[in-house]
């Protein structure tokens, strides 16, 4: 009889843990009584619906699952998908949640989910606060010129301090809680008062500096809970965006320090390296590409990114990578070997010019017909005198359009060259780089502007922005 309630006793034991594993959070919705629910989560600036459940009479769903969730900020989105109501999920993955539409903060109650408890009491005093916010600042704006308006916008920034100080208080008594790493991200560094700056008054490089040295304080780069919430990608996309100098030694600085922390937590390391990467690939700014460079010669080349890449996406990194090491801002511009019209030989490196501006173009392509006539006129009328030649490269199109597109526009005084077929056939049989990838020729027209050493300076701007450059180094 005893080895019976023992083993009796054992099967309850698991059981009971077999039943902890995993996820189960039941959700009464009023007043929903069809259709599904969906859960969802945030992820960097988007947000996925990962589950779905039927609701029954009782506004009810259960939403389970075998493996337990990544800890983040979750949703359960209405049956319209027109609204949610937001939770934690970490640790604590079975508890219950009801929630009444005509007030998802004032009756949401938890059961079984202490974190969410406090979250829940942070956002009642969010919604307070805000509201109160909300009123002054209507008041400013409906009276510019007020009386009261000292009186108003220091409420204002008492209501603001406060809601500051209740953040910081919580990171002291909950440090390890979800809801204290997404204060840890919204703090922003407070930069001494001016009496404490170098010489005793205030210094703005001192300033931003400190700023930027303190930006991530108390951040955790291995803390992948982060990647699922909504505060933490904008927060990165404004420091590479806004905090930091547009100077792509200072991004690779930034993003490798980032990138080195995070590693050792593969999905937090995934994260970020996978966002600069999309960041820096095509990048907003000329020369940033070098950012995506480094990258790759830093973490995907050695195989630091192998785990999580798939076929497809180490394609489009690989091949983007190979066509921009050749021509990143400052780096010597490969040669090509091409001949003009007549078919002499004419290479890149046989023309001697102060600047050369190289032109890759085809004569069939329609905004190449627009294009190439106005980088024209600004060559006879003032780049000619100046001392600037183009090389004019034939992409496509054909040798017969190529010669009458000159001859019709009179593209006189260029460098027209093309590379022979037979020059191309052999350079992909010795397996080397062809001029197209060598300066990431992918659509036309492209520009480059190299300077008297075959360095290049610019790249891929309009004839307007490259006359601006141009001048202005001229003029040094």
């Amino acid at each position: 009889m005893k080895k019976t309630i023992l083993f009796f006793a054992f099967l309850i034991t698991v059981a009971l843990g077999y039943a902890q594993n995993g996820y189960q959070i039941k959700v009464t919705l009023s007043p929903f009584t069809k259709g599904y629910l969906y859960l969802g989560h945030h992820f960097g600036g988007k947000q996925y619906i990962i589950d779905s459940a039927a609701i029954n009479s009782r506004s009810e769903v259960i939403f389970s699952g075998k493996e337990k969730l990544h800890g983040g900020v979750y949703m359960v989105i209405f049956p319209a998908k027109n609204g949610w109501f937001e939770m934690l999920v970490d640790k604590e993955q079975h508890f219950s949640v009801s929630v009444d539409t005509s007030d998802i903060i004032g009756k949401t109650k938890f059961a079984n989910s202490p974190d969410n408890e406090l979250f829940q009491e942070y956002q009642k005093i969010a919604q307070q606060k805000g509201k109160a916010i909300y009123a002054l600042q209507n008041l400013l704006k409906e009276k510019p010129v007020n009386p009261d308006s000292v009186k108003i916008k220091a409420e204002i920034t008492t209501l603001n301090n406060e809601m500051t100080a209740y953040r910081e208080q919580f990171i002291k008594a909950h440090p390890n809680h979800l809801l204290a790493a997404i204060f840890r991200v919204l703090q922003e560094p407070k930069v001494p008062e001016a009496s404490k700056h170098p010489g005793g008054k205030y210094d703005s490089a001192f300033a931003y500096q400190y700023y930027k040295q303190h930006y991530w304080d108390g951040v955790s780069f291995t803390d992948e809970r982060l990647m699922r919430t909504p505060v933490f990608e904008p927060k990165l996309q404004r420091y590479f965006n806004n905090v930091l100098i547009q100077q792509p030694d200072t991004l690779i600085k930034a993003a490798d320090k980032m990138l080195d922390a995070s590693e050792p937590n593969k999905e937090m390391f995934k994260f970020l390296l996978s966002t600069l990467t999309e960041k820096y690939i095509n990048p907003a700014y000329m020369g940033q590409d070098a950012v995506f460079v480094n990258l790759f010669e830093r973490y995907y080349a050695p195989g630091k990114a192998d785990y999580w890449l798939n076929d497809k996406y180490r394609k489009v990194v690989f091949d983007r990578a190979y066509s921009l090491m050749a021509n990143l801002i400052g780096e010597k511009a490969a040669d090509m070997n091409m001949v003009d019209t007549l078919g002499k030989p004419k290479t890149l490196y046989s023309i001697q010019a102060p600047y050369i501006v190289i032109c890759f173009w085809d004569a069939t392509c329609g905004h190449c017909q627009k294009e190439v006539p106005k980088l024209d006129s600004l060559y006879q009328n003032k780049w000619k005198a100046q001392g600037v030649q183009i090389y004019g490269v034939m992409t496509d199109g054909g040798k017969e359009a190529w010669l009458n597109f000159i001859h019709k526009h009179g593209l006189k005084g260029w460098n027209h060259v093309y590379q022979l077929p037979e020059v191309r056939d052999a350079e992909y049989t010795a397996g080397k780089a062809g001029y197209k990838q060598l300066f990431d020729v992918y659509q036309t027209p492209i520009l480059y502007l190299l300077d008297k050493n075959k360095n290049i300076i610019a790249k891929k701007l309009n004839y307007d922005q490259l006359d601006d450059l141009l001048q202005m180094k001229i003029k040094k």
